[in-house]
């Protein structure tokens, strides 16, 4: 078994104007002191993280790496999950979306997804160059507005959107696996890979490749009813990446899953700092030693309540404890005996 490596920290939600959280330096300095291990980074912004650059110059990414390696930490894997949104997006969200894209093709679906698809070329490739075996992203989607089956689907509409979805997801998969890259897909609400149904038919559709893997993260899963520890015991050899974040689902007798249009704080469903949900993260963590998790735990710190800086130093701490230092010696080991062919023989009477 493999001892769980982390604790580490995704960026994305701590990225600020102010210090310690507006330069790359700096914020690694922060999470250093914090005791984190590693950093999970996002590649949208790059007045923290040129991805272009990391892509196409060695040198300048190893450059980077010892950078962040300068502050006791590594780096666990590159994220590109706004940019993965934008290889599927139904015309229904053309303008929400828009936000997540540079300026230069906003309002233009077609320069948006060709950008798109050239950002997870460039994550492929700056992955390799700094030595990582794993890559975070979304799916995107062109089905989710009809994740309700009304009105009625039309006969094939599933079949062809997955279709559709794999047709513009193979390149890239091709892409990572000649990098030797994990691409990751963080299973969640809003994608059309959003639990383990929907994930096994994108499987099918791109004739089992290799490199469509998954970030596991409990939280989406319990606002969604979905069994988050047997999930693992189904798809273990596909999970490469984690987020630990917390969560919680209290229905009540006005709302339920689909939350009443509600803000996050008053859903039945909502995101939590770690140890103020209802995920057992003890479990969580035991089965992923179980299934010697190569990864890292990463806190993805969302919480409608709690101050981010108070969910990353309560959270460091929290997934210290939970991690398990795996053992490398059976507990039975003193009520052993000597192992002889001969004498096993004799044991079993042969």
């Amino acid at each position: 078994m493999k001892t769980i490596q982390g604790p580490a920290i995704f960026l994305a939600q701590f990225y600020g104007d102010k210090a310690p959280f507006n330069t790359m330096d700096s914020i690694c300095q922060w999470a250093a002191n914090l005791g984190f291990k590693g950093v999970q980074i996002p590649t949208w912004d790059t007045n923290y993280f040129d991805l272009k650059r990391v892509a196409e110059d060695k040198v300048f990414a190893q450059e980077f790496k010892a950078k962040i390696n300068s502050y006791g930490l590594e780096i666990t894997e590159l994220s590109t999950h706004l940019q993965g949104q934008l290889i599927a997006v139904n015309p229904a969200y053309d303008h929400l979306f828009d936000g997540f894209a540079p300026n230069e093709c906003k309002g233009n679906p077609k320069a948006r997804y060709e950008w798109a698809v050239q950002q997870l070329k460039y994550a492929a490739k700056a992955s390799e160059n700094l030595g990582l075996k794993a890559h975070a992203t979304f799916s995107g989607s062109l089905l989710w507005h009809t994740v309700y089956p009304w009105p009625q689907r039309p006969a094939g509409l599933v079949e062809d959107g997955f279709t559709e979805l794999a047709k513009r997801w193979t390149p890239i998969l091709n892409a990572f696996d000649a990098s030797g890259v994990d691409l990751c897909y963080e299973v969640h609400a809003g994608e059309d890979l959003h639990d383990g149904v929907s994930y096994e038919m994108f499987l099918d559709k791109v004739n089992q490749h290799p490199r469509p893997c998954l970030l596991y993260d409990p939280s989406h899963f319990v606002l969604q009813c979905l069994d988050y520890v047997t999930y693992i015991n189904h798809y273990h050899e596909r999970i490469k990446a984690c987020h630990i974040k917390d969560a919680e689902f209290n229905p009540t007798g006005k709302q339920g899953v689909y939350g009443g249009y509600q803000g996050w704080s008053e859903r039945a469903g909502r995101f939590r700092s770690l140890g103020d949900g209802q995920v057992d993260f003890k479990k969580v963590f035991s089965k992923l030693a179980h299934y010697n998790f190569p990864g890292w735990a990463v806190l993805e710190w969302e919480c409608c309540y709690k101050n981010q800086e108070d969910g990353a130093r309560e959270g460091v701490e929290f997934i210290k404890n939970h991690i398990i230092n795996v053992t490398d010696k059976a507990f039975d080991d003193f009520a052993g005996v000597d192992q002889d062919k001969e004498f096993n023989k004799r044991i079993l009477g042969i």
